[in-house]
Formats: structure tokens, C-alpha cells, sequence
């Protein structure tokens, strides 16, 4: 094990944020409202009393970027563990499926399924999670490793008060960043650095966002609004919802 140098971590997150500010714009750039509106759920909308077309396609908007972007942070966040875990314990990107990252201490190998929060997923996802750690457990196994195998499910943020669950463990939060680096306080001495040029990155970002707001404002209005610029929900929802022959 080696001590973690924090200068490290920040230089790293220095360097590699802006990747996450350019993915957010770009999945911006790329949403079509064409595409998300088939997938919405048109009753939804008259249920919650959209009057105007531009607090609806808002709601599409937000709804969309919420999404977007846990998805591309946690996969930030999942290069930023592997990158402290190597530091510390020369841990690597696992080349098993499902698990995000292996690494040796004290005799043992652990395998970690990395998740932004505590509650990341279904039942389902859940069930393939374990499903994972099996099938790596398995090939470990069969591959002449005599080390105890252990699986961790790890959340980035967030508490779990049950850290043991269905032969893996779940370390959120504190738990988690001090387990793969050795440091109690580095889920707080994480905070300073992603800040680093926030505020340039999320104007850039906001550009982007109000033209996209515009631009879905003045197409949903062309296509869904009737000439006295009320919603015509019944072509709304042909448009998602109609049968075709």
C-alpha cells in the first residue's frame, strides 16, 4: 500500500474535468426532440397542466439533462477511483464484465461494481450485479488464484446502513473513497478540486442549454400548437401514441 499523495488527485481532476463539461454539451447538442417526444408520456403532461410550449419542452429538457448527466459523472467519477485505486494500491480497470475495478490488499482480491449513489438500480440490475460477481468470481477461481475473492458494490456518494447484502458488500460515500485509498477525509478533499473552472464550463454549458431551449420551443409550437397557439394535445399524443398502418 502507498500513501495517497492529495496533489495527485487534484491534478488529476484539474486535468481531466473538463472532459465531463464537454460530454454534457455534446449529449446536449445531440438530444432531438423528435425522438425524445416518442418517448415521453403525453398524459403526463396535460396531468401536470402545461399551458405553454416552452414550460413543456423545459420539462423535457431538464428531465433529459438530470439523466445525461449522472450517467456521464459517474463514469468520471468511476476514472477518478481506478486512477486513486492504482495510486495506492495498483489497482486496475477489470477486464472482467460488469466489474469496473480489481485490486490486492492484505491477501485478498477484491472486484467493485462502481454506481454514482446507493440507489442505482431495479431488481433486475441488481440481480445481474450479482450475476457478475459470480461469473468473475468463477474465473478467478478457475484461473489458479488460491486468494479469498471479494465483491463490493461502491457508491460514490450517500450513506448504506446494511453494508453487507447477498455475498457482496456495499461501501456509499466516506465508506467507499476511504476503502479503495486508505484516506478518511477524501470524499471532502474531493470537492475543492472539481471545481476547477466550473463556472467558464457551465456558461459555455447554459449556451448551449438556451438554444436548445429555443430552438424545441419554436418546433414543438410549429408542430403541436393550433393557430391561436393553444397545445393541440390530440395531435400530441397521435404523434406519440397512434398505430401505424
Amino acid at each position: 500500500m502507498n500513501k495517497l499523495n492529495i496533489k495527485d488527485v487534484t491534478k488529476y481532476v484539474e486535468t481531466h474535468i473538463s472532459t465531463f463539461h464537454q460530454k454534457r454539451i455534446r449529449s446536449l447538442d445531440n438530444l432531438n426532440l423528435t425522438k425524445v417526444l416518442k418517448k415521453k408520456n403525453p398524459y403526463l403532461f396535460k396531468a401536470k397542466h402545461f399551458l405553454t410550449a416552452s414550460d413543456l419542452v423545459k420539462s423535457i429538457v431538464d428531465a433529459y439533462i438530470s439523466s445525461s448527466e449522472e450517467t456521464i459523472f459517474g463514469d468520471w467519477l468511476e476514472g477518478l477511483a481506478i486512477f486513486i485505486n492504482e495510486k495506492v494500491y495498483n489497482g486496475k480497470k477489470s477486464s472482467s464484465k460488469g466489474i469496473d475495478l480489481e485490486f490486492d490488499n492484505d491477501g485478498k482480491r477484491y472486484i467493485i461494481s462502481i454506481k454514482s449513489g446507493p440507489n442505482w438500480g431495479n431488481s433486475s440490475q441488481i440481480s445481474k450485479m450479482i450475476t457478475d460477481f459470480k461469473a468473475a468470481k468463477k474465473t478467478l477461481r478457475t484461473s489458479g488464484s488460491n486468494m479469498e475473492v471479494i465483491a463490493i458494490n461502491g457508491c460514490c456518494y450517500g450513506i448504506n446502513n446494511h453494508m453487507y447484502k447477498d455475498d457482496y458488500f456495499k461501501y456509499c460515500g466516506q465508506k467507499f473513497w476511504e476503502f479503495i485509498s486508505g484516506e478518511t477525509e477524501l470524499y471532502i478533499k474531493l470537492i475543492e478540486p472539481l471545481g476547477t473552472k466550473a463556472r467558464e464550463k457551465n456558461h459555455d454549458f447554459m449556451i448551449s442549454y438556451s438554444k436548445k431551449l429555443n430552438k424545441f420551443t419554436r418546433d414543438f409550437s410549429m408542430d403541436f400548437c393550433n393557430e391561436d397557439g393553444a397545445i393541440d394535445w390530440e395531435k400530441l399524443v397521435k404523434f406519440n401514441s397512434e398505430m401505424k398502418t
